[in-house]
């Protein structure tokens, strides 16, 4: 029987701790211990703290990382990534990654990829990995993460009125229509894809997965907690990116309010180009600490460390993106604070298990939290309920098998 090729193409993978490079490797890596050959083109490694992992040269080199054929691409990576020097940022990696996708599409047949898989964002990737379809005779898939351009208008990377929208939102439909198969995280992003113009028929939901690795390690908590002199205190956390359209802004608002409570330590773990801006803001308060984002072998611990997690979005960008950082809170067993709307993906998924609060309320996340901390029996019972959403809706033997079919359907 002939082997199923694969392509993927996508700015972020290993070894990115966060976001979607982990899920794209964790991808690939499961795609293969299925059967298929896989190739990887990738940008750099990156991601969170925007400047190039140490031991990665520039310049475009390949390996084989675990059975997966991986290219690495230069691009422009902008220490401070703004709206103009983002989008130069995506379309430098497209250009880079053209000519190597062009080189795998016009191999001999058998080793000409069947399927191309697009991760997006990079919507400008998207373009190269159809050229390399269309080339191969291969089918394109297109895996939304989230709506970059979206994202961008709402975070106010880009201006939301005026030609620069309306082109970039149209390109955005024009690239996703080119797709044979477009999927994504969450019900409501699946509804957004056809509002854009996508067929139905060709859109399905594929959820991230919460990470298998991180098991939960209550006596490394309790090592990190006198380390970090959190011991007998209730802990709420936020472990990732630090970045706008993750309004953690309002984290340290809140933690201002409870500034009467020193029994509630808000720790903040993560990497990002607000960080320095988070920490001016934090100055002075005794009830917040801000530490780097922890290691892969110490996320089950850290996790384990929390009494809750906060998930702070700002308003208008819950449905643009589902943050993967849910799947392995909910896994943890802890309750989650969200701040979004309802009827938003987010509320769907948070309520039942956790609290919601409304975007950018300071007062009403630092009465939840509050709450929480005063009630050890409602965080019992929401942590056993979070546990058991983990397990219905982000198990990744589930979800990878999802895939393999719809991969053999296409």
């Amino acid at each position: 029987m002939t082997m199923h090729r694969l392509l993927i193409v996508g700015l972020n993978y290993a070894p990115e701790p966060v976001g979607i490079g982990l899920y794209t490797h964790g991808l690939a890596e499961a795609l293969v211990a299925s059967g298929r050959a896989v190739e990887v083109i990738a940008g750099q490694p990156y991601y969170p703290q925007w400047r190039r992992y140490p031991g990665f040269p520039g310049g475009w080199r390949r390996s084989v990382e675990r059975g997966i054929s991986v290219t690495r691409c230069p691009h422009y990576i902008p220490a401070e990534p703004g709206g103009l020097k983002r989008v130069i940022h995506l379309a430098s990696f497209a250009l880079a990654a053209l000519p190597v996708a062009i080189g795998a599409a016009l191999r001999r047949k058998p080793d000409r990829p069947q399927v191309v898989i697009a991760i997006a964002p990079a919507l400008p990737g998207v373009v190269s990995a159809w050229i390399a379809a269309r080339l191969a005779g291969a089918r394109l898939w297109v895996h939304v993460q989230d709506f970059e351009v979206e994202a961008a208008l709402a975070t106010g990377l880009l201006p939301r009125a005026g030609w620069v929208a309306r082109i970039a939102l149209r390109a955005e439909g024009r690239i996703l229509r080119l797709a044979d198969r477009v999927s994504t995280i969450s019900p409501q992003m699946a509804k957004r894809l056809v509002a854009k113009g996508v067929a139905a028929q060709r859109v399905c939901e594929l959820r991230n997965w919460a990470d298998p690795r991180f098991v939960s390690d209550p006596a490394g908590a309790d090592i990190l907690r006198a380390a970090w002199g959190l011991t007998g205190r209730t802990v709420a956390l936020y472990s990732g990116n630090i970045a706008r359209k993750q309004g953690i802004d309002v984290l340290i608002e809140a933690a201002r309010l409870l500034q009467h409570r020193p029994d509630i330590a808000i720790v903040i773990c993560g990497e990002g180009p607000n960080l320095a801006e988070l920490r001016r803001q934090a100055a002075g308060l005794a009830n917040v600490q801000l530490h780097g984002l922890q290691p892969a072998e110490r996320m089950g611990a850290l996790l384990a460390m929390a009494d809750m997690h906060l998930l702070p979005q700002i308003a208008g960008a819950a449905d643009l993106v589902l943050p993967s950082k849910l799947t392995n809170m909910l896994a943890s067993g802890r309750p989650v604070i969200a701040t979004t709307e309802s009827g938003t993906g987010l509320y769907d998924e948070v309520t039942g298990c956790g609290v919601v609060t409304p975007p950018g309320d300071a007062n009403a996340l630092a009465v939840a939290m509050a709450d929480l901390a005063d009630d050890p029996a409602r965080r019992n019972a929401l942590g056993k309920a979070a546990l058991q959403r983990a397990a219905e809706r982000w198990n990744m033997n589930t979800i990878v098998e999802a895939w393999t079919a719809r991969l053999d359907a296409l």
